[in-house]
């Protein structure tokens, strides 16, 4: 009903512009008799054009969800693996433990301390916190202030409370000033003990190795294997020897993802999901509902919303004739149709194997971590639900429908869980 009624707003303010033209296209003596023919001509075929289009619209109805009972919206979500994160710390081992790298108490404090730790990079000026910023001690700022007063430059120092796990930059920054060679986008480093996948190209399957490139890269840490061994020596020697582990990057790096393992937040989803009915609105639960039965958790799917598949991106062409608007012109939008990205590509960085393919992320805390997309092309949380609608699911959504979406995405942010480690 909203296209037909969208579609028959547009030709109503059209008409008078399609009369006038015709008016001059007849009796002005001025334009030569083949030149109005075809004028003429292409006018009906461009009315004949928009008439069709408004005929499918009239006869093709929108998709009516059905309403759900609180009940029975959990058991759909529960069926499309879209579950709460877990409330215990047994619980969490249960899920993301690694026997080849087991979590443990003094492991996690150790991988704690070299995450915040900027002297581990090559200007001793960045930490991981740098980029994927949060305060991990929420009820304290003790932290925040001491960045204030000694790391003013931190990006943390000013992102701390966000609890996203991002610096909010549009693209990362590393030592000294040097800019991702594509202009990546940050992803947020809460709650990636859930996904599969890591990097925007996905090419990297764990944390561990994450922050051993973290170490390395020119953008990053920008130092070297043998630099960084030799900090650890001198500052944390005692802490792996207690760990019956050497010293070294590898170790360093496995501290880490341990450490990371434990960021996990919950929010209203979470609450909803453990049975609590008014955690959610009701424009997030049909939010929620249009989520699952429009196919967004067939890409954004587990506890992570994310993080587990790598898809194509944009899945398909949505050329800029099917996005006629109200009060908008006709030859503008017909003129400006989409090219490789529906944004601008800054950086130029075309996926894995440069091929249009990139990891999903995560939606846990997105309405926290713009900008959005692998440079950070587009501001705003409704442009991104509508970019994904169009060019992934092919489909318009109605306001009503982003706004219900955006509702639920809302529910997805959360407060980091305090996890007893003993």
């Amino acid at each position: 009903m909203m296209h037909r009624k969208m579609i028959l707003a547009y030709l109503k303010q059209q008409r008078s512009v399609f009369e006038a033209v015709t008016l001059v296209l007849v009796n002005d003596n001025r334009i030569d008799m083949n030149l109005r023919g075809l004028l003429l001509r292409s006018l009906v075929i461009a009315l004949s054009v928009i008439a069709i289009i408004s005929a499918i619209s009239y006869f093709t109805h929108d998709k009516t969800l059905p309403a759900l009972s609180d009940a029975k919206l959990r058991d759909l979500a529960t069926s499309s693996a879209l579950v709460a994160m877990p409330k215990e710390f047994d619980e969490l081992k249960k899920v993301i433990d690694n026997p080849k790298n087991p979590m443990s108490k003094q492991k996690i404090e150790l991988g704690k301390k070299l995450f915040f730790d900027e002297s581990l990079s090559h200007s001793q000026k960045i930490s991981c916190a740098t980029c994927h910023s949060f305060n991990p001690h929420k009820n304290s700022n003790n932290l925040e202030n001491s960045l204030a007063k000694d790391a003013p430059n931190n990006c943390a120092s000013c992102h701390l409370n966000d609890q996203s796990g991002v610096d909010r930059l549009t693209f990362s920054v590393g030592d000294a000033g040097v800019a991702h060679p594509h202009l990546l986008n940050v992803q947020s480093i809460i709650n990636s003990g859930f996904y599969k996948y890591y990097t925007w190209s996905g090419e990297v399957d764990s944390i561990e190795d994450e922050a051993v490139n973290s170490f390395l890269a020119k953008h990053k840490m920008a130092t070297t294997k043998d630099e960084l061994e030799l900090k650890l020596k001198q500052k944390y020697s005692q802490e792996f020897l207690d760990l019956s582990l050497d010293a070294t990057m590898q170790n360093a790096a496995k501290a880490i993802e341990v450490y990371a393992k434990t960021l996990v937040s919950r929010g209203d989803f979470d609450r909803f999901m453990d049975g609590d009915d008014k955690a959610m609105s009701q424009s997030a639960k049909r939010g929620l509902e249009s989520f699952i039965y429009f196919g967004c958790k067939g890409c954004h799917l587990g506890r992570s919303f994310g993080g587990r598949s790598i898809q194509r991106f944009p899945l398909r062409d949505f050329a800029g004739f099917y996005e006629l608007r109200v009060n908008e012109s006709l030859l503008k939008q017909l003129t400006e149709l989409d090219s490789r990205f529906p944004f601008k590509n800054s950086g130029d960085f075309m996926g894995k194997d440069s091929n249009y393919y990139f990891r999903v992320p995560s939606l846990r805390n997105v309405t926290k971590t713009s900008p959005y997309f692998h440079n950070g092309g587009v501001t705003r949380i409704r442009e991104a639900v509508d970019i994904m609608a169009r060019h992934q699911l092919g489909r318009r959504m109605m306001e009503s429908q982003i706004d219900d979406i955006v509702a639920f995405l809302r529910t997805l942010e959360g407060e980091l869980v305090e996890y007893d480690y003993e």
